[in-house]
């Protein structure tokens, strides 16, 4: 299955909609991989060019605990923090607080959710896989440009495309 078919769909999303963003995917790893690639590596799968300092980060750091900081850190050792950890249950759930305005700058009076699952499934082969439902919620907090920014975040080049390259990620 290639990556592409892992990576799911929503119905289209009507014009105004502010609805959650839900994507669910199956990686070809173990839950404790998964958990492992989505959070201590994030800087091999996250975009190199998605990044709110002057220069390119050189890692993406979630500290492995509940109330830790989520932030980018670029050569010069500038960080720039995205949002904290809501919940660190390893390797079957985590919860990010995603406070990146719609400006791509942090807001710490911002607050959307990102949670992933991640459940452990044997395939028809045998071969260990993880199913991760993927959810980020709360976008009603952008106000006026939620429907702006839900666009954004749920398009190709938003989470469908981190998350395609979460999944690829997984495989190396």
């Amino acid at each position: 299955m290639s990556t592409e078919q892992q990576v799911g769909t929503t119905s289209p999303v009507p014009a105004g909609d502010t609805a959650p963003i839900v994507r669910t995917l199956t990686v070809a790893a173990s839950p404790e991989r998964a958990f492992d690639v989505f959070t201590a590596g994030m800087a091999r799968w996250w975009k190199g060019d998605y990044h709110l300092g002057d220069q390119p980060f050189v890692d993406v750091v979630v500290e492995p605990r509940e109330g830790g900081r989520w932030y980018e850190r670029d050569a010069d050792g500038a960080e720039c923090t995205w949002g904290r950890v809501l919940a660190w249950e390893p390797p079957g759930r985590l919860v990010l607080a995603w406070q990146i305005g719609s400006d791509w700058a942090y807001d710490p009076g911002l607050l959307t959710e990102v949670e992933v699952r991640f459940t452990g499934m044997t395939g028809a082969d045998g071969a260990v896989t993880t199913r991760v439902d993927f959810e980020h919620c709360g976008l009603e907090a952008y106000a006026k440009r939620a429907v702006e920014m839900r666009a954004s975040l749920g398009s190709p080049g938003g989470w469908g495309g981190l998350l395609e390259d979460f999944a690829t990620a997984t495989a190396g």
